[in-house]
């Protein structure tokens, strides 16, 4: 009976010892792959013209979003919520980090990369970074070298590969960011990068038509607009050619089935009322995930998410959890009042994950999302507070009283110069006088006006939903602690 018995604790024993080492050796590895300045220019978002292979491959094996919006229509700022899960007027990242405009985040903020390593993965950058200060986003490794502006996809790619490949047990996350197709310096934005067809080693170049391009219905149907996209375009099937690279290398390696993919943009597109603008076509943007362990694939969800919501949902696909953090508090230290540190608080985020919602076709526990955009360049103050609820968004235009202002590259643009030579009157759905000169308060009804060309402010049947708006506006900029809430006050 004694042996028998022992038999049974063994294989017992045996069982149990077996099993941690199994779930041990499942990784869960992270790809974020974040394009510069697109909108929903892709095959799988319905554009039959243009060609997108990779894009079109991962929305087939994973959860194609068409209500997933970014927080702030500008390259920096929001890259910085997309690393963070903060929106960044809490963070202090309020628009460009470079050069003269020198935003950056404070030191407090734990972002992605950080939380990450801290939990045992092994992080590398590749491309466009465009974030500060440095030691806050930091990654272990930046494999950049060849990259040419992060504009050459398919070296991209191989570094990534070179990357992935090196013998390290650890689990990955792997940050790659395209500056495609965002806009050159040339005399049309596009030129000094696309007239070369062998400027870019490895990359086959893809050309457009201007015959070929339908104008959305946000832009003015003109022919430097056609001619505009048609370069536009160019650029997102250069940067698609290293989404391909990628999803071989996830399957040559066998990481296909154990890493979180997820491609989005930053913000919309470089034209007049997409980037920098908390418009629809400035703030609601691609966004495909694809969970390995998701049961339905190849699905649209109309989950109503913000990139505040991303590094959550990746901290709940990796089942890591970021460590407690020491808050700073004012003591008593010999009759001196000085700042020190207090009982360990969990870490907060503003967003949160929406990894259930991604085999939902129809999620209505995600139904409601805000947007907070300040600057884009430092001369460029607009503030702007968004709700979006149901069918209805409201926008809160804090400096209405200033004209709406341009980065550099979309003044220059064809687009823009054209409307100026000629002195239209309109500019896509709406007036060039209203798009510079906006009211403080803006109402929509997305589902019957998706181009926001009909302002429901002022009109006295929508007064109670206006108000229903600005109340929980004005609860979320308390509860983030935006600073712009005081405008409600006095100004």
């Amino acid at each position: 009976m004694y042996r028998c018995l022992y038999g049974m604790l063994c294989l017992l024993l045996l069982f149990v010892s077996v099993e941690p080492a199994s779930a041990a050796a499942k990784q869960k590895n992270v790809l974020v792959i974040v394009v510069d300045d697109q909108g929903f220019q892709a095959g799988c978002y319905g554009n039959k013209v243009i060609k997108t292979p990779g894009i079109d491959m991962l929305a087939e094996s994973g959860t194609r979003f068409t209500r997933a919006h970014c927080t702030t229509a500008s390259c920096s700022a929001s890259r910085s919520v997309i690393m963070t899960g903060l929106y960044n007027h809490a963070t202090g990242h309020y628009g460009h980090a470079h050069g003269y405009n020198h935003f950056s985040t404070y030191a407090t903020v734990k972002s992605l990369p950080i939380i990450l390593e801290e939990a045992g993965y092994r992080t590398c950058s590749i491309g466009k970074y465009h974030l500060a200060p440095e030691y806050v986003y930091q990654f272990q490794e930046y494999r950049n070298k060849g990259v040419q502006g992060n504009r050459n996809s398919i070296r991209m790619a191989a570094n990534a590969k070179e990357w992935i490949t090196e013998d390290d047990d650890r689990p990955f996350f792997l940050y790659y960011c395209s500056s495609d197709p965002h806009r050159g310096g040339g005399p049309d934005g596009y030129s000094n990068f696309n007239a070369d067809p062998d400027h870019y080693p490895g990359v086959t170049p893809i050309t457009y038509k201007p015959e070929q391009i339908q104008v959305p219905p946000w832009l003015p149907n003109h022919q430097e607009v056609q001619e505009e996209l048609a370069e536009y375009y160019q650029a997102i099937s250069r940067l698609d050619q290293g989404v391909v690279s990628l999803i071989n290398t996830l399957k040559e390696t066998g990481h296909w089935e154990d890493t979180l993919v997820m491609f989005l943009s930053d913000n919309g597109p470089p034209f007049p009322g997409a980037k920098t603008n908390l418009y629809q076509p400035g703030m609601n943007l691609p966004l495909i995930v694809r969970d390995p362990s998701q049961k339905k694939q190849g699905i649209t969800t109309d989950a109503l998410v913000t990139w505040a919501d991303l590094t959550p949902t990746i901290l709940d696909y990796c089942d890591v959890t970021p460590k407690p953090v020491p808050p700073l508090r004012t003591v008593e230290n010999n009759g001196k009042r000085v700042e020190g540190r207090g009982k360990p608080v969990p870490y907060k985020f503003h967003g949160r994950s929406f990894l259930g919602a991604l085999d939902k076709e129809q999620a209505p526990e995600f139904d409601e999302s805000y947007a907070s955009h300040t600057f884009h360049e430092i001369t460029m103050y607009y503030p702007m507070r968004v709700i979006l609820s149901g069918n209805y968004k409201y926008i809160f235009n804090i400096a209405h009283k200033l004209p709406y202002p341009f980065a550099s590259d979309l003044y220059r643009s064809p687009t823009w110069q054209g409307v100026l030579k000629r002195g239209d009157k309109m500019f896509g759905q709406r007036t060039v006088y209203s798009y510079l000169h906006r009211p403080k308060h803006e109402l929509y009804d997305l589902s019957v006006d998706p181009y926001e060309s009909k302002n429901l402010a002022f009109e006295p049947k929508h007064q109670e939903t206006l108000t229903k708006m600005q109340d929980k506006l004005k609860a979320w900029q308390k509860k983030t602690k935006d600073p712009w809430f005081l405008k409600w006050e006095y100004e």
